[in-house]
This record gives structure tokens, sequence and C-alpha cells, in this order.
């Protein structure tokens, strides 16, 4: 393991703020420490086909501040097969790299985890909007996510109170509602829907809505998680149980996007300058995390065996506050 000389690093998945930023660090912290960088364009499908390329100081310099990926990303379906992996790791080979760091979600450690059962040396990076890493309670990208859906929220708050609408505002969370919680709160949202929580149409949508017009309120907001879906259909059901005019808004990719925040350049630059002192140390297969606000590591396969759930606090706080 204390054999290392050449890292490659690729991003995996969908993109995610800050992404840059990891790259950078990685790119950075490896040369400080002595190792050759090699990138590796369009995720799994680059590693398979060869688009590598060795990294310098310039290859970085004034990313930290771009969303999106310089290195670009794909989706693999050739990986999910011990083949197509084996492919990847005798690429690999070719260009003399000892061990990848992968910047992604759940699926690209999945693919990790495949590499390193098969020989590769890996070291995973939390790279996913969602905040859905069972192992880390923070993923990079997630902050600026969730800022960009408050500011449109924002906006579209503006005019519904104009027009004393009930806004469904549906934000991205395909199988968490990390970012849905949160800007609820954040907000001032009457509802949050999430992937976690089954939900009752007239008890937890109608019944609050309407207990805030009773109240005196003319405009309300319903935030959706993506896992949850069906927003034009909610709408229409809170317009038609109600009487209360509601309009279905999809942020869609945008908060994928944008410059990274403060938190989410900094939490990059730890975590990959932190996976290339692990290579450096001899410790591999290991998923970066974090834990008490503190960067930290664990086992890939412990890491990927473990399970995330909602704040339970959190979740009620919607509807306490709400009031």
């Amino acid at each position: 393991m204390n054999t290392i000389k050449t890292i490659g690093v690729l991003t995996s998945g969908g993109d995610a703020p800050g992404m840059n930023a990891a790259i950078r660090a990685v790119v950075r912290a490896g040369i400080y420490h002595g190792l050759k960088v090699m990138g590796i364009k369009r995720g799994y499908n680059g590693l398979i086909n060869g688009e590598i390329f060795e990294m310098d100081l310039r290859s970085v310099s004034d990313i930290i501040k771009s969303g999106g990926t310089i290195l670009q990303t794909a989706r693999c379906e050739e990986f999910r097969h011990e083949e197509g992996i084996l492919k990847g790791i005798k690429m690999a080979k070719v260009f003399d790299i000892d061990a990848i760091v992968v910047i992604g979600g759940d699926g690209s450690y999945r693919g990790a985890k495949d590499m390193s059962r098969l020989g590769m040396n890996v070291i995973g990076l939390p790279g996913t909007i969602d905040n859905d890493i069972a192992c880390s309670e923070y993923t990079i990208g997630y902050d600026t996510a969730m800022n960009t859906a408050l500011e449109a929220l924002d906006k579209i708050k503006d005019t519904a109170s104009s027009h004393e609408r009930c806004s469904v505002f549906e934000v991205m969370g395909r199988h968490a509602g990390y970012i849905a919680l949160n800007v609820a709160i954040a907000g001032g949202a009457e509802v949050s829907l999430i992937p976690e929580k089954t939900f009752d149409m007239n008890k937890d949508v109608i019944m609050p809505i309407m207990a805030a017009k009773n109240r005196g309120k003319t405009h309300f907001v319903v935030i959706v998680a993506e896992g949850v879906g069906k927003a034009m259909e909610i709408a229409e059901k809170i317009e038609e149980k109600t009487g209360i005019e509601a309009r279905a808004t999809i942020l869609g990719h945008v908060q994928r996007g944008g410059n990274p925040s403060v938190v989410d350049r900094v939490v990059a630059s730890k975590m990959g300058a932190y996976a290339v002192e692990l290579l450096k140390a001899g410790k591999c297969n290991k998923i970066v995390g974090m834990k008490d606000s503190k960067v930290v590591d664990y086992d890939i396969v412990e890491a990927l065996d473990m399970k995330k759930s909602i704040d339970e606090y959190e979740y009620d706080l919607v509807r306490v506050l709400s009031m």
C-alpha cells in the first residue's frame, strides 16, 4: 500500500456543486505529497475507454468557484457487471494508476466497492446534492442545492402571496427528503412531503392548509420531494378540496448547478485532501465522510452497510413552526 505513486480521480453519477473543489484538492494535495495524478473523464465509462490524462497544478486553476465537474460524469451500465469492472481495472493499470479516488453518490460507491473487491485500491468521496450517503452526515453539493431551492421558493412565495395561492414546490431527492425537509423549515412551508414518510392527503396536506387559512393566512406552501412526485396531481387535489388556487412548480436540475457555497467549497477541499492523505499513509478502500462536523473515514464495506434516517424532530418541526 505504501508504494502508491500514481492516483486517478473521477466523478460519477449525478453532478454536484463542489465536485470541482474536491478534484482540485485531490490534484493539489496529491502533487504536494509527491504523487502523480491522472484525471479520468466521464466516470467509469471514461475509465473503461481510457479517457485518462495527467493533471498538474494548472489543470485545476480557478475551478473551485465553478459548478459541475471539469472531468464530466456519466452513468455506466457496463460497470454493473464484473467483466466491465475488470476492463476498467485493466485500463487503470495501462496508465500505472495504483489507486482511484471516486467522487459521487451511492451508485458510484458500489462501483468503487466492486473495484476494491477485484484488487483496485479506492477511496470514495461523497458527492451528491441529496445528502443520502449513510456514513456521512454531509455530502458535497447539499448546501448549495438547498440554497438554490430556497432562493427559488422565496420568489415563488412572492407571487403566491400576490395571488393568494397555494404553491406546490417540488425539489430533488429521489430516495431522500433532506432537501425538501430543510427547505420547508427555512422557507416557512405548511407541509413537507418526503419519500421516507407515507402521507394521507386529507390529514397531512389539506388540514394544515385549512388550519392556516382559518388563522387568516392567504398563501400556502407545500414542499414535495422528487421521490414523492405527483406535484401537479397534488396541486389539483388541493384546489379541488379547498377551493384555493394551487400551482405546481418543479424546480428540477437547476438545483445541481451554480457556484458552490462556502460550505461546499470548504468541505470538498477538506475531503479531497484527506483522501490523498489516506492513500499516502497506505490506507485504501475507504469512504470519506463527516461525523460531528469532522472529516472521518470508514472501511468501504462497513460504509455501504450503514443506514441513514430522517430526524424525527426536524420532520415534526415543519408542522410546529407552520402554525
